[in-house]
């Protein structure tokens, strides 16, 4: 069950995936979308837990929605890593790939004589690409890396919410995904520099160390003052911005309100309230300016605003849900779902990949692949059998 594009920037490249959950098979679906073949290398049995990890309870055969929508376009290879005969076998298919990418805990690799050091013996010019939660060193090393608990541990959630909220966390795997997406950013660059030098390439990046990159504004903020960067305390939005910047409530929905100059603003609210403040004012008074704009734009609809303010090309935008977007123009001319058949008569509906090259939409519509469904002909493929390293 091979990617089926067949003019799609990285095709012939191998991907093997030694990956769980969603850090590292993000970064795989990504370069599966690109064109590369990416093979799962997965335990008999369990295989990735994520196939066993559902969203709202929701399932797809035996597998959890969410392994479907993250694992289109590879394949599936299992193998017992602790089997000399099996791990000989993945180490010839190792031989014959450009690509290694796996996310499990510093040490595991190395017990099965998989680290980078051991398996340029079998490819010496590997791209290998490892993910961990907190580095390889210290004492967070050997903790779980679990999106939520990275949240915890790298102050994101303090980025979230009012003054007085709780630490609010992001509602989806943002480490995961972010750090996936770094990894592929690397793996392209060590393609080329693999190409130059003629050499294995190792990339190494940690959840940890993506989520504080995420946060560089914060950081950039906290170095230079010495400052913890303080939320707002009403209709916060971001922690290092001024007035008017949040969401305010309407009276049939709610709008965001951007960068809008103080002085524009009071054009469209006509309220003395806000004459004794200026834009010098917008960071040192934010939270009085807010709390007054709250007042004025929860006594009308979203529509009512939404037109004053575009008409003087203020950056400002309505509120909507799933299914509100939906039903939008927008939404619908950029084409951003795709429907994969998982058999003859069962379809599930998911986004497609969000890149274009040369006009072209990266469509990846090939289902997740059963546990194992491909190991035979990978064997056969590559003649894994009869070349024992």
């Amino acid at each position: 069950m091979k990617n089926k594009s067949s003019n799609k920037p990285l095709k012939g490249i191998l991907v093997l995936e030694f990956c769980q959950y969603l850090s590292g098979p993000s970064a795989g679906l990504r370069l599966a979308d690109l064109g590369a073949r990416v093979i799962k290398i997965e335990n008999p049995g369990k295989g990735d837990l994520c196939r066993v990890l559902p969203i709202k309870d929701q399932w797809v055969d035996d597998n959890s929605l969410l392994f479907h929508t993250i694992n289109r376009n590879k394949e599936s290879y299992t193998a017992n890593l602790k089997s000399g005969e099996e791990l000989a076998e993945v180490r010839n298919l190792i031989g014959k790939a450009d690509v290694m990418i796996h996310n499990f805990r510093p040490g595991v690799m190395e017990k099965l004589g998989l680290d980078f050091e051991k398996v340029q013996k079998y490819n010496a010019e590997l791209v290998y690409a490892e993910i961990s939660g907190y580095g390889k060193e210290g004492s967070w090393a050997k903790k779980p890396g679990q999106d939520l608990l990275l949240q915890a541990m790298s102050g994101l959630m303090y980025a979230s919410g009012d003054q007085d909220d709780a630490p609010t966390p992001f509602g989806l795997a943002i480490g995961d995904i972010l750090c996936g997406a770094q990894v592929v950013q690397a793996i392209l660059a060590a393609l080329v520099y693999r190409k130059r030098q003629k050499k294995a390439v190792r990339i190494e990046i940690s959840l940890l160390e993506s989520l504080i990159d995420f946060q560089f504004e914060m950081f950039t903020t906290y170095f230079a003052s010495g400052k913890l960067p303080k939320r707002s305390a009403v209709n916060n939005a971001h922690a290092l911005l001024g007035a008017p910047y949040g969401i305010y409530k309407t009276t049939n929905g709610h709008i965001a309100l951007a960068m809008i100059p103080l002085n524009d603003l009071k054009q469209i609210l006509r309220s003395n309230r806000l004459n004794e403040f200026d834009q010098s004012m917008i960071f040192s008074h934010r939270d009085e300016i807010k709390s007054i704009i709250f007042d004025l734009i929860k006594e009308q609809p979203s529509e009512y605003w939404i037109e004053k303010l575009e008409a003087e090309g203020l950056w400002a935008a309505q509120l909507k849900n799933w299914q509100e977007l939906k039903n939008s123009d927008s939404y619908e001319l950029l084409k951003l779902e795709q429907e994969i058949s998982i058999s003859e008569h069962k379809k599930i509906k998911t986004n497609r990949c969000p890149i274009r090259i040369d006009g072209e939409i990266m469509w990846g519509e090939v289902r997740a692949p059963r546990l194992g469904e491909d190991s035979e002909n990978i064997k056969e493929e590559f003649n894994l059998k009869a070349a024992h390293l």
